[in-house]
């Protein structure tokens, strides 16, 4: 047991003297190392949060899914909208508005009434421009919002009051907001949707729905048809254009992501290689002995993993802290907001550590290993 003890401090011994002979190599392998984790741990913190950060900048493009009715149906039942949302899987939907249009009549001309939910319609609609402010509830009765052509053809602001006509009756509205979005909107009276309906005499119906749901992973495809099977009257489907944008999006920037954390720890490998590989080289003599003494292969294989694996180590805890950091650089840049910490990303990257590490010795392993004593020894 006392011979054991003794062997273990004669090692401990040598791996120490080992290091603080070779600390400047040490140091370089351990920077070289410490960097590639670095980029590797901050670009792993971001791909685990991308998904998060794109769903969100994402929203801009607006609904990216259509409820509607099918082939020969000119309403479809709110119900069934309703409906829809109280089965769609925790997290699918994260705003959602129906919509009912017809025609009604203000005091100097016809306009295209719209029926919607203002409070699902907001998250739906940061691409628009909108000058005063939003229809707040959706139980307003009082207040409209605009399209901006709507407006310079009725000649109001927003405060403005104009009241729409349907037979003797007239109900007055208050413009909320004016809204200018560059499409068919800017032509368009915005209303509640229980106004709408009442006014147009459809109770209980729209013309179609409007959802932004989760799509990082295909989902909305998968969605779509699970809905058209229990639904097969109505018309749904994800609205390519901004579905398809979202998920090559994220495809391209996970790609890049991997792309550039392979690129930089090929090149700590390298680095670290080739510092190890020179600190054989200038050991050759001291294995030479070990060798001549009596050492087997496995002692000099331990030595050199030892002193590999505690420089990754430490590389690992400062490229972690460093990497850490780095994140948050790049949320803040681009995202505008911290990189939330993710449970896999520790785990992750002190296995990157020791695994480019243990790349880079097995040359450097195989060199020493292959020491000839005698030739060595006689200076040859």
């Amino acid at each position: 047991m006392a011979g054991v003890e003794k062997i273990n401090r004669m090692f401990w011994r040598l791996v120490w003297r080992a290091l603080a002979a070779g600390r400047g190599r040490a140091a370089l392998a351990g920077a070289a190392l410490t960097v590639g984790v670095a980029v590797a741990c901050a670009l792993t913190a971001v791909y685990f949060d991308i998904n998060a950060k794109m769903s969100r900048e994402l929203r801009t493009y607006g609904a990216n899914f259509y409820l509607g009715p099918g082939e020969g149906g000119a309403l479809m039942m709110e119900a069934d909208f309703r409906q829809i949302l109280a089965d769609a899987p925790p997290g699918m939907v994260s705003a959602a508005s129906p919509w009912l249009l017809g025609v009604a009549r203000a005091e100097s001309q016809k306009v295209v009434l719209a029926g919607v939910s203002f409070e699902g319609l907001r998250p739906l609609s940061a691409y628009w421009q909108v000058t005063g402010g939003w229809v707040g509830v959706d139980f307003d009765d009082r207040n409209a919002m605009l399209g901006v052509k709507l407006a310079e053809q009725l000649e109001m602001r927003e405060g403005g009051e104009f009241a729409l006509l349907r037979d003797a009756e007239r109900k007055r509205l208050r413009v909320r907001g004016i809204v200018e979005t560059g499409d068919v909107t800017d032509s368009l009276l915005l209303v509640n949707l229980a106004v709408a309906q009442d006014w147009l005499r459809q109770p209980g119906k729209i013309s179609h729905a409007l959802l932004r749901v989760a799509n990082d992973s295909g989902q909305a495809g998968a969605w779509a048809r699970e809905l058209r099977v229990r639904y097969p009257a109505l018309d749904i489907k994800p609205i390519r254009r901004v579905s398809a944008a979202e998920g090559r999006v994220l495809e391209k920037i996970r790609g890049l992501m991997g792309l550039v954390a392979l690129v930089v720890l090929t090149l700590a490998t390298l680095c670290v290689n080739t510092t190890l590989t020179a600190g054989v080289s200038a050991r050759t003599a001291e294995f030479a002995l070990m060798k001549a003494l009596g050492a087997r292969h496995a002692a000099i294989v331990r030595q050199i993993l030892t002193e590999t694996l505690l420089i990754a180590t430490a590389a690992a805890a400062a490229g972690g802290a460093l990497g850490w950091v780095l994140a948050q650089i790049l949320g803040r840049a681009v995202f505008a907001s911290p990189i939330e910490f993710r449970a896999p990303v520790l785990p992750l990257t002190v296995t990157l550590a020791l695994t480019v590490a243990l790349l880079a010795a097995i040359v450097p392993i195989r060199r020493a290993v292959r020491t000839e004593p005698a030739r060595i020894l006689k200076g040859e």
